[in-house]
């Protein structure tokens, strides 16, 4: 199977029914239907074609979520040619443009596609060699040679298009997506064809709701992250449903156009990170109109990317229960990027955050002891066959039976019980030792963290490697913490906010409730230090979609870290501190 091949049979069986939809600048719904996908996608595909574009020579896709990319998305697919949508931040976000620069060395793109000339100028200026064609969808830039995505539109097929579908087969380069670069540089995932349309088989046997109705979907997940990008992209085309582009996001200033969409546009399934559901639990306690609209026709809720806190999981049955007079099913699981990306999906019930379920029908797991925790490792036809351009980090990343080393350890749920599947265990390379030779588990301890925390932690990172104790770095929300002190001015700078007795008398007893709590020295917070800096995405402290890279944010921070053991600073909370 290929991917395009859904896309030919819902434009033949509902030609007319709407594929995606975005926002246009007068607030109303630009519908693009799966007839005028495909007959895109053969337009788009050919100027492709005759650009000679390939594998070697990619489309690479600085732009966000929005119908130009992903008409462009799928005629490359189409007739073979592989894409690698960038993370915007890597253009409008970051400074120094040094992991786009990387990326276009890696991919060597025929063709860069960025919806505006004026947003990506500077970074297409920086980073894209002179002699790369660039396409824009408007705005093109004064300085260089810029094609309109209009005029690419525009090119009439040739036989050659046909011939070139025909050619694409299971091994067929769709994609390439990067990872984090939280690291090191970003690597380029190959994805292929056989790893997409198996993915979405196995979905649609572990979520068979999907298939009931067309799912209509409102999302702003990334297109250059595998949950957004394939996941969920892959689900609507799979199952001829409607995807509606949300440029909100679950951050300050943004979240609110996520709530007006959900507030017009009720979604069969809702797929988001914890964070935003956050976000979306506190409205929908207080919103009974907006409870009533968003669980409507809900079907499913599902998160990934981050362990949900269990007050926000239980907030989001309760608002179900008030709103329709039953819980919605919350489902999650474990996969990454190299798995395209579902590896394990929760099958039950009775499933509360933490759990990842079992594994995948079609992925065979092996559970690799490393220390004293256990890795799993997948094989099956939805894991890359490697990194493109990377035949040493190719090779270390499967083991002697060509299982691929995923770095995630994981537990069962009850050992008496193994079909009851899994739950998460950490990143095994985020784990480290105390001075006391004990070891800290940090993925469990940093959710436990947030959990007590909410909503005013945003995340947290662990401290204490070759000390005697455990410590944390506390990323806090400020907007949830400006609410602690009501009677500070709305414009007082982040330190002045955190250093106000309000705001240190919660995470006094924040500290204090975690000590209470531990169990030994690996669970034990004895000093905790409150971030006034976000964490940055140049330094790879961050990700656009808000995870927190640890390792990261203890090598940039590390003079923090020394003065929160070495030196008397006040600002530093410990357990039982007046």
């Amino acid at each position: 199977m290929r991917n395009t091949d859904r896309l030919l049979h819902w434009a033949d069986r509902t030609p007319h029914a709407s594929y995606m939809a975005k926002r246009g600048a007068d607030r109303t719904w630009r519908h693009l239907s799966y007839a005028q996908a495909l007959a895109s996608a053969r337009a788009l595909g050919q100027a492709l074609l005759d650009r000679g574009l390939s594998a070697e020579r990619p489309l690479l896709i600085l732009s966000e979520n929005d119908l130009e990319n992903a008409q462009l998305a799928l005629a490359a697919q189409y007739v073979g040619v592989a894409h690698a949508p960038v993370s915007t931040a890597y253009s409008l976000i970051s400074r120094d443009f040094e992991k786009l620069r990387h990326i276009v060395r890696l991919t060597t793109p025929g063709l860069v596609f960025a919806s505006s000339g004026a947003r990506y100028g500077a970074a297409i200026r920086a980073a894209v060699p002179p002699d790369v064609e660039v396409v824009v969808t408007e705005a093109p830039m004064a300085d260089r040679a810029c094609t309109l995505f209009s005029e690419l539109r525009a090119t009439p097929p040739t036989d050659a298009l046909e011939a070139a579908h025909a050619r694409v087969g299971p091994d067929t380069i769709n994609r390439f997506l990067f990872t984090s670069g939280s690291t090191s540089l970003p690597k380029a995932v190959i994805n292929t064809q056989r790893m997409l349309c198996s993915n979405q088989q196995m979905i649609a046997q572990c979520l068979p709701c999907l298939a009931e109705e067309p799912p209509v979907l409102v999302d702003w997940l990334p297109w250059a992250h595998t949950f957004g990008g394939q996941h969920n992209t892959g689900i609507v085309l799979f199952n001829g449903g409607t995807l509606y582009i949300d440029d909100g996001k679950p951050v300050p200033g943004l979240v609110n156009e996520t709530l007006a969409n959900l507030r017009e546009i009720a979604p069969t399934v809702y797929f988001n990170v914890p964070k935003g559901f956050e976000e979306i639990a506190a409205v929908l306690q207080a919103d009974e109109a907006f409870a009533a609209h968003f669980f409507s026709r809900l079907k499913l809720l599902f998160y990934a990317g981050a362990g949900m806190a269990q007050p926000i999981w239980d907030s989001l049955h309760a608002s179900a229960v008030r709103a329709c007079g039953q819980r919605i099913a919350i489902a999650t699981g474990l996969g990454m990027t190299e798995t395209a990306p579902s590896a394990m999906f929760t099958q039950r019930l009775e499933v509360q955050s933490g759990h990842l379920g079992v594994p995948c029908p079609g992925v065979e797991l092996k559970l690799a002891p490393s220390g004293d925790k256990t890795e799993v490792r997948y094989r099956g036809p939805s894991v890359t066959p490697g990194y493109w351009r990377s035949p040493d980090t190719t090779a270390a990343s499967f083991d002697e039976e060509g299982f691929f080393h995923s770095g995630d350890a994981v537990k069962f749920l009850d050992p008496q019980r193994p079909e009851l599947g899994f739950v998460f265990d950490g990143r095994i390379a985020e784990d480290f030792k105390l001075a006391t030779g004990t070891w800290v588990s940090v993925g469990p301890m940093r959710a436990r963290i947030a959990a007590a925390g909410a909503p005013y932690v945003q995340d947290a990172v662990l401290t204490g490697i070759d000390r005697d104790d455990l410590g944390a770095l506390v990323f806090p929300h400020l907007e949830s913490c400006r609410t602690l002190a009501p009677d500070l001015a709305a414009d007082v700078p982040p330190e002045t906010l955190l250093a106000s007795p309000p705001v240190r008398a919660f995470f006094q007893r924040l500290v204090d409730q975690l000590m209470a709590q531990s169990t030994g020295s690996a669970t034990r917070v004895m000093r905790l230090k409150l971030l006034a800096e976000p964490p940055l995405i140049d330094a790879g402290e961050i990700t656009d979609k808000g995870s927190i890279n640890q390792r990261a944010v203890l090598t940039r921070r590390a003079a923090i870290v020394r003065d929160l053991y070495e030196a008397d600073d006040p600002l530093v909370i410990r357990p039982g501190t007046p």
